[in-house]
């Protein structure tokens, strides 16, 4: 019974070690004495066992980092290159049996290629340049490893440090920049605050003298409409005293004594020399005339009485 029960247990352990179960992301490749026979799906999978082995294969995309080296630049610069590859298994069959081990295969062909593609650039290249270097260096991987089965689906530049010396030039050379550049805008924001000042004194200035031109359009005209209105007055005074005169028909004689005020009135002034109009010559002969005719009348009526004393 003992037997009986060893066996059954013996034959349950064999039949369980040929029982194999593979996940979503898994594909198997099952051998048979040694020799591929055969593919094996997600899901509860019978292989014989002692007869047949299974080998999982992972098919999701896997992550290698390659570990920091030493590269020459095209400028003999010395820099450390550290980079990460993102890959997948396309091919389970050819990944087992192309390649021994192809994450070691993957880090020395990255390390091979780095030095490669880094060694004919300059090194102010390799650090401005890092997508061209990740392009570069994934199109060389993917094209390696295909025949392994893989595809390189990225590859990632972590970092590209240069010796202490350089990154001390490189500092106080940003430095020099980043004081340039501040000047340069310092110097940019004082020409524009000065020629944003001067348009304002333009614009000041000309509104000033839009305004004194206004002022004095102004004036101009209030002085014209007084000029209009005092030569308006003047003229309608004269026509009136014209009228006046006209109408009241005054005689010569006292035209004359009229004329006599006027001429009085002028020479009341203080300016030494008086001029009169060419016509008052005629009116001063009449007057002349007529202070004759009250002399000779005078002399006539005082003869008169001399003759009665006699």
């Amino acid at each position: 019974m003992v037997f009986w029960l060893i066996l059954a247990a013996v034959i349950f352990i064999i039949a369980a070690s040929g029982i194999k179960i593979i996940r979503p992301f898994e594909k198997g490749l099952v051998e048979r004495l040694g020799k591929y026979r055969r593919d094996a799906e997600p899901g509860l999978q019978f292989i014989i066992p002692f007869i047949e082995r299974m080998v999982k294969v992972d098919l999701r995309e896997t992550v290698i980092d390659v570990p920091p080296q030493e590269v020459i630049t095209k400028d003999n610069v010395v820099v450390t290159v550290d980079a990460i590859i993102y890959f997948q298994i396309t091919d389970a069959f050819r990944v087992v049996y192309n390649v021994a081990n192809f994450e070691i295969a993957a880090i020395k062909l990255a390390q091979t290629n780095l030095r490669n593609v880094i060694g004919e650039m300059e090194l102010d290249q390799t650090l401005t340049s890092r997508e061209r270097i990740n392009v570069t260096l994934r199109e060389v991987l993917d094209e390696a490893t295909d025949k392994w089965g893989v595809k390189v689906t990225r590859v990632e530049i972590k970092k590209i440090d240069p010796p202490q010396d350089i990154m001390d030039a490189m500092s106080k050379q940003m430095k020099a920049e980043r004081t340039k550049r501040a000047v340069i805008l310092e110097a940019e924001g004082y020409k524009q605050s000065e020629i944003t000042k001067a348009e304002g004194d333009k614009m000041s200035a000309i509104l000033q003298a839009e305004g004194q031109s206004e002022s004095i359009k102004r004036v101009a005209e209030a002085n014209k409409f007084k000029l209009i209105a005092e030569a308006e007055g003047q003229a309608n005074a004269i026509v009136n005293v014209f009228k006046a005169i006209h109408e009241g028909d005054p005689t010569k004689d006292v035209i004359a004594i009229r004329y006599l005020e006027a001429l009085k009135q002028i020479a009341d002034g203080k300016a030494n020399k008086v001029f009169l109009p060419y016509e008052s010559s005629a009116m001063l002969s009449s007057i002349g005339a007529m202070a004759e005719i009250f002399r000779e009348g005078k002399d006539s009526s005082d003869g008169n009485e001399k003759v009665s004393k006699k």
